[in-house]
């Protein structure tokens, strides 16, 4: 007896178009990302941030019609769910600059 596969086909066809739109998207990123680096200058400056935040535009940047603001934020917090610990420490440092153009 044969086996009735035609009410499989829209199914079928459903799964595929979903996994090649994935396929895709997921070439698509890739392509378009850059795998980055780690500088060991910044990690050590992001460890030696305080807590909290600060924001501040330093005077020494401001010349020629140019502003910059500095800003600089951590947060280190234990968790615990479920009776495991969890380390979260997120830091961050951003600069904003202006100049005027000619």
């Amino acid at each position: 007896m044969p086996l009735p596969l035609a009410p499989l086909l829209p199914l079928a066809l459903r799964l595929g178009a979903v996994a090649s739109a994935g396929y895709a998207v997921t070439r698509l990123i890739r392509a378009r990302t850059h795998p980055g680096r780690t500088d060991q200058r910044v990690e050590d400056a992001l460890d030696d941030m305080g807590e909290g935040l600060s924001v501040h535009q330093p005077e020494d940047r401001a010349a020629d019609g140019m502003t910059q603001t500095n800003a600089s934020a951590r947060m280190v917090r234990v968790i615990r769910i479920g009776g495991r610990t969890f380390s979260v420490d997120a830091a961050f440092i951003a600069r904003f600059r202006i100049a005027k153009g000619d």
